[in-house]
């Protein structure tokens, strides 16, 4: 047994789309739990989908963002193994998924999924962003019921972004995991209806910052922290919503004190931030092709790890003053972000457009991917060739 857990706030029509795309899945063992955060008018949902799996609507009477899905732990039906966390516009795509948690390994607490968002007919299939080796995005997760129960769910406090950070940290540190297992994929059409972008940016660098200061080791948290509030304060710029960034830096410069404080040995860190996979990648990487220099591409999310595991074994980058010449003339393209969907799309994009005139050369992802699958659908591991 499996509950979908739901939070909703002032999108009926939204909703309503994502029930008819876990009720065309067909009969499964599970039912839809929606939480609503105080929607007016009040959301409602049928008893019963289409396909047979049982609704029902909790209604909050006030808007508590992601903590919402605490509600879980009360209201899921006992029987339930695994809580799936989606928004209210995001779906499974099909059932593999259930196989996937069947399958799970006993300290997998968190099960992420590959989150697809909308392309055209035709188009290459893009990701969604977000998350890292094992740290889940909220849209599509399965995490185990007796794991959320004990720890009690979400902060509270994050009210949106970055809760998944807080939540996946706990996990590492209650001695579990998060697996990415590709057989679980959900669609996010990442409706805009209700979505502020000075509101986001203010809670992605207090949040960030937040995670950054709970578990970083004590040698890395300012480090850490002021990376997120560089990263983020780009981001605002491009985005013009300074305002809401201000705002956030505010919040985090009164609360960074009262975060408390659950320091991650080093080992535990580097699984968090991704080094530790992407170390073990580069070791793979050496293995296979002996490179003697590689070009780091589609840099993104923690490249600076990226970069790391590549020099602690003594592996050059090309200059970035090369531009594609040193794309052309290195050994092995290194894709330069531990997030998983900008990784899959980078790897896949990178490997289509080099084609069989660059002489072969491999795109690398920083970390592993399950069950021997890759951007490309090879047999390889780390690399989808552009041979």
């Amino acid at each position: 047994m499996i509950t979908y857990v739901i939070p909703t706030h002032n999108r009926p029509a939204v909703l309503a789309e994502t029930l008819d795309a876990i009720s065309s899945l067909g009969p499964h063992e599970a039912e839809v739990l929606i939480v609503d955060n105080a929607s007016h008018p009040p959301t409602t949902a049928p008893a019963l989908l289409s396909s047979g799996v049982a609704c029902r609507v909790v209604r909050l009477n006030a808007n508590i963002g992601a903590a919402a899905r605490n509600v879980a732990i009360t209201h899921a039906d006992a029987s339930s193994r695994w809580l799936v966390m989606l928004d209210d516009d995001s779906a499974p795509m099909d059932l593999g998924f259930l196989a996937a948690l069947r399958e799970a390994r006993a300290d997998a607490l968190i099960v992420a999924a590959e989150i697809f968002l909308p392309t055209p007919p035709g188009a290459p299939g893009r990701h969604e962003s977000g998350g890292l080796p094992e740290v889940f995005v909220g849209c599509g997760a399965a995490i185990r019921a007796d794991f959320f129960r004990e720890h009690r769910g979400y902060d509270a406090s994050f009210d949106y972004y970055a809760e998944e950070y807080d939540l996946a940290a706990r996990a590492l540190l209650a001695g579990g995991r998060v697996a990415f297992d590709r057989r679980f994929r959900v669609l996010h059409r990442k409706v805009t209806q209700g979505r502020d972008f000075g509101r986001v940016v203010s809670r992605l660098v207090r949040n960030n910052a937040w995670v950054s200061l709970r578990y970083a080791p004590d040698d890395a948290r300012a480090s850490a922290t002021i990376g997120h509030i560089t990263r983020y304060g780009m981001i605002a710029r491009k985005e013009r919503a300074l305002a809401g960034y201000a705002r956030g830096v505010a919040e985090l410069a009164r609360t960074w004190r009262a975060q408390p404080r659950r320091t991650m040995p080093d080992a535990l860190w580097d699984r968090f931030t991704g080094l530790a996979a992407a170390r073990e990648a580069v070791d793979l990487m050496i293995n296979e092709h002996r490179p003697r220099e590689v070009a780091l591409i589609a840099p993104g999310k923690h490249v600076q790890y990226v970069a790391q595991a590549l020099s602690e074994r003594g592996i050059e980058i090309a200059s970035d003053s090369r531009g594609t010449h040193a794309a052309r003339c290195a050994d092995v393209l290194f894709v330069a972000t531990l997030s998983p969907g900008p990784m899959l799309d980078a790897a896949a994009a990178f490997g289509a457009a080099l084609g069989p005139a660059s002489g072969g050369v491999p795109v690398v992802m920083p970390w592993l991917m399950p069950a021997g699958e890759c951007a490309e659908g090879r047999n390889s591991r780390t690399c989808a060739s552009a041979a």
